[in-house]
């Protein structure tokens, strides 16, 4: 007989009484808890059953009165991937076995079969269960270091944020990440995921900056055929997407008073309807937002729901400001440096002093991301082993600040193109967040949608661009 096998659930099911009674007696001296169910209709009811623990090892006939064999393995699995499943029958058929694989069954026995037979597919099936187990969480650990490796600092603030995330990760609660633009909330968001028991899952992201109230909605939700002018079909939305696993909500502070309320609901009864439908829609979501702005301030304003803020504020990570950080300027320089230089091919050893003294001058009013952006830029335009003081820019050691002068090239350049690359530069400084780009560049939301459109400029995270009115 094989060992006992302690804190295992097997749930047993088979029409024919006698025979289920004596695979049931069998199997109970090794399992701790052995269930059985006599039709597969039961048995799909008890897997669904969120009062049932989820089994180990699921035993079931292929011919059963009800849905079937068939029927219960996909029970199972959609229960809980990990469970072994194995599928008797007296009329096994190729057919069967080749339909019984591919739902996902790691077995299947015919009929009759001795004892020993049976308790060594269920050995075999429990050892695979557990390799893939293995594998999952040296892919959660891989995924958590990896995530954990893209955060770069050692500044105390910049470390209690880390650890309260960490510590965050494992619960189910919502988090509220703080932050001046840049600072690194989408990694900190990015962490928690990782660290979850959701890392398996997916990790959506919405900028709701970034669209206009209709399509934010649509966005999170979802919509029906002809919920709206041009919905000419069915769309899923990002609480659909990120089912099982993170929604992160970038910049929640945008959002319309309408939409903070839809997410409320969502938010307290896990339910949510796609625009234009009436079906109400079950969604497993952790939440996890951000935003830049002082939320107290806008909830005085009256421009953000105050039980919303108590809802996402369950944990608050606030996340330190570049200026704050001063010692981790050249550590972060490095990593972009490195970087750049291997995505571009360019076998550089570091900044050279000046430089990394002009790092260590600036205020970083963008923070990481403005950072960032400075390092890919002086990669791309050094020539030498090092990127010096003229690659780099900024203010020099006294803070005096050097003249903006585009590079043109002997041959001169169209100033429509010098137009063109001042506006992506500060579209990408700003994340392709119009607002904050129209901010840098001093002029006004319309104005800078004009120039947009007639630039003929896009990016994914716009659905459409605004039209001007």
């Amino acid at each position: 007989m094989s060992a006992p096998l302690r804190g295992r659930r097997l749930l047993l099911v088979e029409d024919n009484r006698a025979l289920r009674r004596g695979i049931a007696r069998a199997l109970a001296e090794r399992f701790q808890v052995v269930d059985e169910e006599g039709d597969s209709d039961r048995a799909v009811e008890r897997l669904g059953d969120p009062g049932f623990e989820p089994y180990d090892v699921v035993v079931t006939d292929l011919r059963l009165p009800g849905a079937g064999g068939l029927a219960v393995l996909s029970a199972a699995r959609e229960r809980d991937e990990r469970t072994a499943i194995l599928l008797m029958t007296a009329y096994g058929t190729v057919e069967d076995a080749v339909e019984a694989m591919r739902l996902g069954a790691f077995d299947f026995v015919q009929k009759p079969f001795e004892l020993p037979e049976l308790e060594a597919r269920i050995d075999r099936a429990l050892g695979h269960a557990r390799l893939l187990g293995e594998v999952a969480i040296l892919r959660e650990e891989r995924a958590q270091m990896q995530a954990r490796s893209r955060i770069v600092g050692s500044s105390p603030a910049l470390h209690a944020a880390i650890s309260l995330a960490e510590r965050a990760a494992p619960t189910r609660a919502t988090v509220l990440v703080t932050g001046e633009t840049g600072t690194g909330k989408e990694l900190i968001a990015g962490l928690i995921h990782a660290a979850s028991d959701r890392a398996p899952g997916p990790f959506v992201k919405v900028n709701c900056a970034a669209l206009p109230e209709t399509l934010l909605e649509s966005e999170l939700f979802g919509h029906e055929r002809g919920a709206f002018t041009s919905a000419d079909r069915q769309r899923i939305g990002r609480f659909e997407q990120a089912d099982g696993g993170t929604l992160f909500l970038d910049e929640v502070a945008d959002m319309s008073l309408a939409t903070q309320a839809k997410l409320l609901r969502v938010l307290q009864d896990q339910q949510f309807q796609r625009l234009g439908g009436s079906r109400l829609l079950h969604t497993d979501v952790r939440i996890v937002a951000a935003t830049n702005r002082d939320l107290q301030s806008a909830i005085a304003t009256g421009d953000f729901r105050e039980d919303l803020y108590f809802r996402l504020h369950v944990i608050g990570i606030e996340l330190p400001p570049l200026r704050e950080r001063p010692g981790d300027l050249e550590a972060l320089s490095q990593h972009f440096l490195e970087e750049f230089a291997l995505e571009m091919g360019k076998p550089l050893r570091g900044l050279s002093e000046e430089a990394l003294e002009r790092v260590r001058a600036h205020a970083w009013p963008g923070n990481i991301r403005e950072l960032r952006n400075v390092l890919e830029r002086a990669v791309l335009l050094a020539d030498g082993p090092q990127v010096g003081s003229a690659e780099v820019g900024l203010a020099d050691a006294t803070g005096a600040p050097q003249a903006w002068r585009p590079g043109l090239p002997p041959a001169g350049l169209p100033l429509a193109e010098i137009e063109r690359a001042v506006l992506m530069e500060a579209l990408e400084r700003s994340a392709f967040v119009q607002k904050d780009a129209a901010s840098l560049l001093g002029v006004s939301r319309r104005k800078l949608n004009y120039m947009i459109q007639r630039m003929g400029i896009t990016h994914p995270s716009w659905r459409i661009n605004r039209s001007v009115h």
